[in-house]
């Protein structure tokens, strides 16, 4: 499974396009347009719709510190492959998203 993830982190899902080996991070801000899932919210009088660009976050030893995101908003790393699946339309099959955890735990 480690290896199936491990191909698929490099390939189909494109986790290596930002999480570029030693460290599995390419130190940049990359924006994940997530506004396209949520309605324009105001809070305490200010409008909140996007997030805007956040830093690549390095993976080795990411297993150890949940919760995950900039905002903590990915409670385990199961719910941090879907959120991905789902902004980026990987389009990823139930065993290719355990696949690519189970990559995740070895860094």
């Amino acid at each position: 499974a480690e290896r199936r993830g491990e191909a698929l982190f490099a390939g189909k899902a494109q986790c290596a396009a930002c999480h570029t080996p030693p460290y599995y991070t390419d130190n940049l801000m990359h924006n994940l347009r997530t506004e396209r899932f949520f309605n324009e919210v105001t809070i305490n009088g200010r409008k909140a719709s996007a997030d805007g660009p956040i830093k690549t976050f390095p993976l080795r030893g990411i297993k150890d510190s949940p919760p995950y995101l900039h905002d903590d908003r990915l409670l385990t790393l199961d719910d941090t492959v879907e959120f991905f699946n789902l902004v980026l339309g990987l389009k990823l099959l139930p065993q290719e998203k355990t696949d690519i955890v189970a990559f995740l735990r070895t860094l």
